[in-house]
């Protein structure tokens, strides 16, 4: 099973403006609509509980979503049987569990603490960056704090709009 990462990031690397998470919809329209349409067109998509809880997805009955969090029992309201489902899984053996089940392809969408926990385990395939032409100097990363080293090579990359946005996609080496 493929696991891609995806995230929008500003040239700086920053992933929220000046480190505050609610400031969400930064990123440009034509990302907004690369995501929405990435989104749509997967089966399997993960997520973190903060990104969760600051932003409730609906379900949808077209993919699974799945948020990891320490606490599933928090969550017993949200659920909807296929479509949204609560995980204390680490990354391992929910891989394994998707994988088992016929899944071909996961996308990790947020948080940071998610996507590192993936790329600590080995079991990132592919990195798609939105780069967004912006310096915020100050805001979170897409990785936490943490002694990674992840060799990339770039598949392909694509200018998306007048202003400079690109979406550069990596396979891990």
């Amino acid at each position: 099973m493929k696991t891609i990462v995806v995230f929008v990031t500003t040239l700086d690397g920053k992933i929220t403006k000046w480190g505050d998470p609610h400031v969400m919809r930064w990123s440009s329209p034509e990302d907004q609509k690369y995501f929405r349409k990435i989104w749509n067109e997967s089966p399997l998509i993960i997520m973190g509980s903060s990104t969760f809880d600051f932003d409730p997805i609906k379900p949808s009955p077209n993919s699974l979503l799945v948020i990891m969090t320490k606490n599933p029992a928090k969550y017993k309201q949200y659920e909807v049987a296929g479509q949204l489902e609560f995980s204390d899984e680490f990354p391992a053996a929910l891989t394994e569990r998707f994988h088992s089940k016929g899944y071909d392809q996961m996308l990790v969408v947020g948080g940071p603490h998610i996507a590192t926990s993936f790329f600590r385990a080995g079991l990132v395939d592919e990195l798609w960056l939105t780069l967004e032409p912006k310096i915020f100097g100050k805001g979170g990363n897409f990785v936490v704090e943490d002694e990674l080293d992840v060799n990339l090579k770039l598949i392909s990359i694509e200018k998306i709009n007048d202003r400079g946005t690109i979406i550069a996609k990596y396979a891990v080496v």
